[in-house]
């Protein structure tokens, strides 16, 4: 029985959710946006202004943003795989509230990330805390473009 594979990202300027999308085609994936429930501004993004909601958010672990819309289906899904961008080393808050609001229990997840400067570090560890039962974790990867060796690579690896 084929693997049902569900590609799930979060992409605040649209680079993760390229390759999200060159990953879920390359494996025969479904793919899911993550979508804040208050969509990201400009100014909340500025990582140098301390008071920008990213920073506010990034600065409270247990800042939690809410998500708009739910996976239909995600007890389906054999193989989870997570993209995001790297924000101060770590995934966005974001993906904590998306790994707490489903049940994982059997499933494998493989991350990864997007960044202009970092690579994955220990974000893809740190990631495992805010999922509870028997999960397989893949390796994560840092992947900033559809680069469709590089990813066809590592699938063949973690699939």
């Amino acid at each position: 029985m084929a693997k049902k594979v569900l590609v799930a990202v979060f992409s605040a300027s649209g680079v993760t959710k390229n390759v999200g999308q060159a990953i879920a085609e390359a494996a025969g994936a479904d793919f899911y946006e993550i979508v804040p429930q208050e969509l990201y501004t400009s100014e909340d993004l500025n990582w140098m202004n301390k008071q920008s909601r990213s920073s506010v958010e990034m600065n409270d672990p247990a800042a939690r943003p809410a998500i708009r819309g739910t996976v239909a289906d995600m007890a389906s899904y054999d193989t989870v795989i997570i993209g995001f961008p790297i924000w101060w080393g770590i995934a966005p808050r974001i993906i904590e509230t998306f790994l707490e609001s489903y049940d994982f229990n059997g499933k494998k997840i493989l991350p990864f990330c997007t960044s202009g400067g970092s690579g994955v570090g220990h974000s893809d560890v740190a990631l495992q805390k805010n999922v509870k039962g028997n999960v397989q974790w893949g390796k994560g990867v840092q992947i900033n473009r559809a680069d469709a060796k590089l990813i066809r690579s590592w699938l063949d690896k973690e699939l």
